[in-house]
C-alpha cells in the first residue's frame, strides 16, 4: 500500500457523522495524500477536510453529490474546480493550491464562501451565475481589475496581495459590508461611492496620496478604516482630519478613536462660533497684554458700539455709511482692516483698509485688533484704533462684520464683481444666518431684511 493514497481503512478510521444523521464527514490534514479517488464510494459525504497534503485530481468528487464543505487548501491542485457541479456545495477552500485559470461556476447554484487565496489568478470570471455567493476571497494573486462582480450579493470581498491600480467593477456589488484592498497599487477610490452598506475599509499599504480621495465617498455605515502604509498620513493633521470626514468611524488605522478625538477634529475643522470667538479673543488679548497699556476712549464705561453683520455684500456696510452720514453728530464708521483686494469703485480708507497678509499678520503680533475673522482666503479684523478713532469724537462707532433668497443673489450678480463660485458661496451663508436667528433667540438683538434697501435703512 503506498503512503500518499488514501485507502478505505483510512477513511473507515477517519469517517465520522454526527448523530443519527446518515451524512458524514472526513478530515486528513498533512498526510502528503495524492491519490484521494477511493472517495467515488462515499456518495453521502457531506464534509471533506484534506489540507496540505499533495493532492492534484479532484474528478472523484463528482461522485459526492451532496457534498456542502470542501477543505483543500495546500495542495497541488492546478484545474480550476475540475468535477461536476455539485448542487449543495456551500463553503470551498482552495487556497494555497496552483491554479491559474477560473472556469464557470454557474452549475454551482449554492456555493456561499470560495477561498482562492495564494494561487496565480490574473482575472476575475466565471463567478456571474453564483447568486448566493457572499463571501470571496482572492487574496495574493494576480488580479489587475476588479471584474465580473456584478450584481453577486457578496458581503465579504478580500482582493488583499494583487496589482489592482484603481478602484472599479464595485457599482454593483451594493451589499458589501468588508472591503480588503490592503497591498495593492490603488491611488484612487472614485469607485467605493455606492457601498452604501460597507463598514469596514482596509486600505494599507497603497498609494493613497490626498485626503480629497475619501472626501467625495459617501461611506454612511463606515466604522472601521485601515490607511496604514500609505502616504497619505504623511500629511499634517491626518488623523484628525480622517476623523473629521467620517464622524461615524470607531476605529482608524487598527487604533480606536476616542470622543475626545472626534471633538477636537470638529473643533480644529469646522469649530462652532463659540470656539471661534473664544479663539480670537484669546489670541487678541493676549497679544494686547505684550503691548504698553493705555486708558482709551472705547473702554469708557457703556461706550455704544452698533455692529451690523451679514453675509458678503448684503448690504450692511452701505446702511452703515448712510447712517453715519444722515446722523453724524451721532455715528461714526469703524473701517475694518482686510487682506483682500479693493473691488471697482471701492476706495481705500473708506471702504475697508486694504493690507497685505504680512501686515495683517503684524498688526495681530502687535495687539493691534479686538476681532479678526477669515472669509474664504482672505482675513478681515476690527483694529482697536478703527474704534478708538471715532470714540475720540465722542461719535458711537458703527462697524459691519461677517458671522462666519433669489434676490441677494440677483443682487450679487448684477454688480459684476463676483465669480459664480464665488456668489454660490455667499447665497449658502443666508442658511447659516437663519439658522443662528432660530436657535439661537437673543443672538441678534434686531434682524433685518436686505431685499430692499430702503425699507431696510427706515
Amino acid at each position: 500500500m503506498e503512503a500518499d493514497v488514501l485507502t478505505d481503512e483510512m477513511v473507515s478510521r477517519g469517517l465520522s457523522r454526527s448523530g443519527s444523521s446518515r451524512f458524514f464527514k472526513i478530515s486528513f490534514p498533512n498526510l502528503n495524500l495524492k491519490d484521494i479517488s477511493v472517495l467515488h464510494k462515499y456518495v453521502y459525504l457531506q464534509k471533506l477536510e484534506l489540507p496540505n497534503n499533495r493532492i492534484k485530481d479532484l474528478s472523484c468528487l463528482s461522485h459526492t453529490p451532496y457534498l456542502v464543505i470542501l477543505d483543500l487548501s495546500g495542495n497541488e491542485i492546478d484545474n480550476f474546480f475540475e468535477f461536476q457541479p455539485l448542487q449543495y456545495l456551500r463553503e470551498v477552500n482552495l487556497s494555497h493550491n496552483r491554479m491559474t485559470n477560473m472556469k464557470d461556476l454557474s452549475g454551482f447554484v449554492s456555493l456561499c464562501k470560495l477561498n482562492l487565496d495564494h494561487n496565480g489568478f490574473c482575472e476575475i470570471r466565471g463567478l456571474e451565475q453564483c447568486c448566493r455567493l457572499t463571501h470571496l476571497s482572492l487574496a495574493h494573486n494576480k488580479v489587475t481589475k476588479m471584474s465580473g462582480l456584478d450584481g453577486l450579493p457578496l458581503t465579504h470581498l478580500c482582493l488583499k496581495g494583487n496589482q489592482i491600480k484603481r478602484v472599479a467593477g464595485l457599482e454593483n456589488t451594493k451589499h458589501l459590508h468588508v472591503l480588503d484592498l490592503s497591498v495593492n497599487h490603488i491611488t484612487r477610490l472614485s469607485g467605493l461611492k455606492n457601498l452604501h452598506l460597507l463598514g469596514s475599509l482596509n486600505l494599507e499599504k497603497n498609494q493613497i496620496r490626498e485626503i480629497q480621495e475619501l472626501e467625495h465617498n459617501k461611506l454612511p455605515l463606515l466604522r472601521d478604516l485601515n490607511l496604514q502604509g500609505n502616504p497619505v498620513q504623511g500629511m499634517p493633521d491626518y488623523r484628525m482630519a480622517v476623523i473629521f470626514l467620517f464622524q461615524h468611524l470607531t476605529i482608524l488605522d487598527q487604533v480606536k478613536i476616542s470622543t475626545e478625538e472626534k471633538v477636537a477634529s470638529v473643533n480644529k475643522f469646522h469649530p462652532s462660533m463659540d470656539v471661534l470667538a473664544f479663539r480670537d479673543h484669546m489670541t487678541n488679548l493676549v497679544y494686547q497684554l505684550t503691548q504698553p497699556q493705555v486708558l482709551y476712549d472705547s473702554t469708557q464705561p457703556l461706550y455704544p458700539v452698533l455692529v451690523l453683520t451679514g453675509p458678503d455684500d448684503c448690504g450692511q456696510r452701505q446702511l452703515l455709511h448712510r447712517l453715519c452720514q444722515e446722523f453724524s453728530e451721532y455715528f461714526g464708521f469703524g473701517i475694518c482692516h482686510t487682506t483682500r483686494k479693493p473691488y471697482f469703485g471701492e476706495k481705500n480708507g473708506f471702504d475697508y483698509h486694504f493690507v497685505s497678509e504680512e501686515d495683517f499678520q503684524n498688526m495681530i503680533h502687535m495687539g493691534k485688533f479686538v476681532h479678526t475673522m477669515k472669509y474664504g482666503d482672505h482675513q478681515f479684523g476690527l483694529s482697536r484704533d478703527a474704534i478708538e478713532y471715532v470714540a475720540r469724537e465722542g461719535l458711537a462707532c458703527c462697524v459691519s462684520l461677517e458671522l462666519e433668497m433669489e434676490t441677494y443673489r440677483n443682487t450679487l450678480s448684477s454688480r459684476e464683481r463676483y465669480t459664480p463660485e464665488q456668489i454660490e458661496a455667499a447665497v449658502s451663508r443666508l442658511e447659516l444666518y437663519a439658522n443662528i436667528h432660530t436657535q439661537r433667540p437673543g443672538f441678534f438683538n434686531c434682524v433685518i431684511p436686505c431685499d430692499d434697501w430702503e425699507e431696510a435703512y427706515r
